[in-house]
């Protein structure tokens, strides 16, 4: 080969290389197996409809499932990291592989856009910032129904892992501030089929309300079994539930039901001056022209307000490094830092060194499970 040659071949060669080095490359985790498929299928679903190029970018996507199980997200991410060079990691899908993520994402200093809610221990904090709303932003909403609704004594059943012990520990804060009484707690696990004697140690009790703490379709199994052996008090869900899957295997059993979920969940019941409705809108309109009529999801919502974040993001932390390197992940994650008053599917996004969370108020509306659908309530 000649000296020409050999020259051009390099010129080409690195251009491929350059090339290569500009695009940015999201991984991402997510539980579309296992028994939260029903919050990581519309996740994934989601995730093929974000934008290919942000910036003059080009944004590669590499999905992974999860299971549920959280050794599993773990592997994961750190073949996210290691293998594929992510720029940054979204997932998981519930608050065990959301968590099993984080231990990654800091010890390799990758940004992290969590998909399920969580408490980070403070020495990683930094590298997460959460999509859902915050327990506490939740929990008040529901408690201040109770209240309105002149509830003294509640009972409570959620699950074994970190979801159940989070809501567990800021329901027992809000309600004892509020005067009413916590007055049995059980447990039960995500693959459960029967929670009978927990449920009959809670009507034992009889508390004016009981509070289901569970996710997607494995929280149908306590309020069933409630209205199997006659319970006629108040029926609370967590945000956890709000997807079709949970009305269509609830069915009956779930009627009645007092929850708060996102904006998008209920965006044409809502008043035009609700900063989310045209942006919920806009993804129910994309969501279900591929996945059809009424196919929305509050889990998929979340992964589409990630799309969201990012498309702040990127372009400012592309002015600072390239992808690929850690300076640009350091520039992502300080970018993101640096999001005001975003709009999104399940409320407005305001991020801060000190505030990873950045949902208020507004990504709150209490609805009702009427004739198998979401009523907002009045």
């Amino acid at each position: 080969m000649n000296r020409t040659l050999r020259n051009l071949l390099a010129l080409v060669l690195a251009g491929a290389a350059t090339s290569a080095l500009a695009d940015i490359t999201v991984g991402v985790t997510l539980s579309t197996t296992g028994p939260a498929a029903s919050l990581g299928i519309p996740e994934k679903n989601t995730v093929a409809l974000l934008p290919t190029n942000i910036a003059g970018q080009k944004v590669n996507y590499v999905v992974l499932d999860d299971a549920t199980d959280p050794t599993a997200a773990s592997k994961n991410a750190r073949k996210l990291v290691t293998e594929d060079k992510v720029d940054v990691i979204i997932g998981s899908s519930t608050t065990p592989t959301s968590t099993a993520v984080l231990e990654v994402a800091a010890e390799t200093k990758t940004p992290q856009i969590a998909l399920a809610p969580f408490a980070p221990a403070a020495d990683k904090a930094a590298w997460v910032f959460q999509m859902p709303q915050d327990f506490g932003i939740m929990a008040g909403a529901i408690v201040d129904n109770m209240v309105a609704n002149h509830v003294k004594t509640v009972g409570f059943i959620g699950y074994t892992d970190g979801y159940g012990e989070l809501w567990l520990k800021v329901m027992n804060g809000i309600t004892a501030a509020k005067g009413i009484k916590m007055v049995a707690t059980e447990r039960y696990n995500r693959t459960d089929t029967s929670v009978t004697g927990q449920i009959l140690k809670i009507m034992s009790a009889n508390p004016d309300a009981v509070l289901v703490v569970g996710s997607g379709t494995p929280a149908v199994l306590p309020q069933a079994t409630l209205v199997e052996r006659g319970y006629k008090g108040h029926i609370y869900q967590t945000h956890g539930v709000a997807n079709k899957d949970f009305l269509r295997v609830g069915g009956k059993d779930v009627e009645g039901a007092v929850l708060p979920v996102g904006p998008i969940l209920v965006a044409e019941q809502l008043p035009d001056s609700n900063a989310s409705k045209k942006v919920a809108l806009n993804y129910i309109k994309l969501y279900e022209a591929k996945y059809g009529a009424d196919s929305r999801n509050s889990f998929g919502a979340h992964a589409w307000d990630a799309g969201l974040l990012l498309q702040h993001a990127i372009p400012v932390a592309l002015k600072k490094a390239k992808p690929g390197t850690p300076e640009f992940r350091a520039a992502l994650r300080e970018a993101m830092e640096n999001v005001k008053e975003m709009p999104a599917d399940h409320g407005v996004f305001s991020f801060s060194p000190t505030n990873h969370k950045g949902l208020d108020g507004r990504a709150v509306v209490m609805v009702r499970v009427e004739k198998g659908a979401w009523k907002v309530l009045k």
